[in-house]
């Protein structure tokens, strides 16, 4: 009965916060942070890991699009697999290199925004994703939408994976996240949320907004940071996780568990 609490963070730039990081960090198990592509540079990395540490929150780099205009959450067309590749690769890097100065370890990769969502429905950007994760370390955890191209590239490369859910994002029947623009889409409500997600996980199903329950193994559970109420969210959901007995542990014990 062991299960994982991460959210996306470390997403502000320069002068610009988004998210409530340090009250995040005392709710969650694992923190996924922006590698500078999407969101992020060297000192909100820095500040971000350092917080992790001091929590006890197991970090993990979040590479996305090189699209900081857009948040990562823009489709970038026009670039190689291979290209791609590197880009994963150097993040990954770049957050590595931070962490040792810091005296943590980066421990799991989930992919950001567009990319991820492509990345779920394009076998060969999956494998991809995949082969820079093996390449910089097979050690490392992949995050995975279940079902979906992902998991199928964690698998076949023998990466080890956590399957995740959304709290606040609704499902398409795909098994994919609806998009951002069409209406409920983003969930808000943390009561609303949080019951969705017990749901999930009693059902062992992803359920998509017309009601079809998709199987799916879930071992961790993310909010996103930006989201308004994040925080509250985070809150509600874990108490609603251990009211039904399960334990918040980080991707690495879970991993560990199996």
């Amino acid at each position: 009965m062991l299960i994982d609490l991460n959210c996306d963070m470390g997403e502000g730039f320069g002068a610009s916060a988004i998210g409530d990081d340090s009250q995040m960090l005392t709710i969650v198990s694992s923190a996924n942070i922006a590698c500078g592509f999407h969101a992020g540079d060297p000192r909100v990395m820095h500040q971000t890991l350092t917080m992790a540490k001091a929590n006890g929150v197991q970090p993990g780099a979040h590479p996305g699009f090189f699209d900081l205009f857009g948040f990562g959450r823009r489709q970038i067309r026009g670039q190689t697999v291979e290209e791609i590749e590197w880009q994963i690769m150097y993040q990954i890097g770049a957050l590595q290199g931070i962490a040792k100065s810091v005296g943590c370890s980066v421990r799991h990769v989930k992919t950001h925004g567009a990319l991820g969502n492509m990345a779920a429905e394009d076998p060969e950007l999956a494998l991809a994703v995949a082969r820079a994760i093996k390449t910089v370390d097979p050690e490392l955890i992949f995050v995975v939408m279940p079902g979906l191209e992902t998991e199928r590239a964690g698998q076949q490369l023998g990466l080890p994976l956590i399957r995740e859910i959304y709290a606040d994002r609704a499902y398409a029947e795909s098994g994919n996240l609806l998009p951002r623009k069409i209406a409920g889409a983003v969930i808000h409500d943390a009561i609303a949320a949080r019951d969705r997600v017990l749901e999930m996980v009693k059902r062992r199903a992803i359920i998509a907004v017309s009601g079809t329950r998709l199987p799916a193994e879930i071992d961790s559970v993310c909010v996103h940071g930006d989201t308004p109420g994040a925080v509250a969210m985070a809150r509600e959901i874990r108490r609603g996780l251990e009211g039904q007995g399960f334990e918040i542990r980080p991707m690495s014990e879970i991993i560990a568990q199996r």
